[in-house]
């Protein structure tokens, strides 16, 4: 099912410790597997584990959800006399939202199939109760490509980054895994913002807000042709003037000859507020 099992357990205790856990927390897993990262989360994490009467309490719930019908078993046999640990056989793609909803506040972590990594971030993206925090492997190339920032920055980067501040904590070299994928990899660590993000003006009392939809087509109008400049693309994806489109532009003190790659998470708001009415 595309899954690359982490076999390294100095990567795990550092994926862990991103996650800067506390008692009494709440952590889903993306993809078990054989329980590698569910073990040092439930059981070898000191600070969130305690010893009472010279046996370890442990101090935090984890959902760890698996696809595998024989990995699930494995699992549940496998922490069968921790509760703290509960198995959920399913798809990520359908069970993490009524998970989601069902935690108050909670953290995300997993070693997620790659072929996956696009869909599942829009997903947690357009959760209405966001993890606090992600703590993913992914591939390394795509983990690049969504720590952008102008004037590099992409339709990926500017997507993510509107909800979330990523950093990447961790390369993994393809030997780390089993079976070995055919790429480099990379655990990235992604604190949730809130949604929508808001820009402080240079008084420091008004905010300015878009949502999110009106944020994301706005997106996908300026990097549909990413070699173009800000001012065609606004042209043709939103059908104004020329004219309307200068007059926004030079309000927000954006040059019209930018490229797309040129604009940070703010600019791109700015604009959607500015020439987003038609959303």
């Amino acid at each position: 099912m595309g899954q690359y099992f982490l076999k390294s357990n100095e990567a795990i205790k550092k994926i862990v410790a991103a996650l800067e856990l506390k008692t009494g927390e709440t952590v889903i897993e993306i993809g078990a597997g054989h329980g590698e990262l569910t073990e040092e989360l439930g059981v070898r994490c000191p600070s969130v584990a305690k010893a009472v009467a010279g046996r370890q309490v442990l101090g935090v719930k984890i959902i760890a959800i698996e696809r595998d019908e024989q990995l699930v078993q494995i699992l549940k046999k496998k922490f069968e006399e921790n509760k703290n640990i509960e198995i959920i056989e399913g798809d990520v793609r359908k069970e993490l939202k009524a998970i989601s909803e069902k935690c108050k506040v909670y953290k995300l972590v997993g070693n997620i199939p790659y072929y996956l990594t696009g869909y599942l971030l829009r997903q947690i993206g357009e959760l209405k109760n966001k993890p606090e925090v992600c703590v993913l492997t992914i591939q390394k190339e795509v983990a690049e490509r969504i720590i952008a920032q102008p004037p590099k920055m992409n339709r990926l980067a500017a997507s993510i980054q509107f909800w979330a501040i990523p950093e990447i904590i961790l390369t993994l070299p393809r030997s780390v895994f089993k079976p070995e994928p055919g790429v480099e990899s990379a655990v990235i660590r992604l604190k949730v913002i809130g949604d929508p993000p808001s820009l402080k003006a240079s008084d420091g009392r008004s905010r300015l807000k878009v949502g999110r939809k009106n944020y994301y087509e706005m997106v996908r109008i300026l990097f549909q042709q990413p070699r173009k400049t800000i001012e065609n693309n606004l042209k043709q994806g939103l059908k104004l003037d020329r004219s309307k489109i200068k007059e926004g532009l030079e309000k927000l003190g954006l040059a019209f000859n930018l490229r797309p790659q040129d604009l940070g998470v703010e600019e791109i708001i700015k604009i959607t507020k500015e020439l987003g009415e038609r959303f």
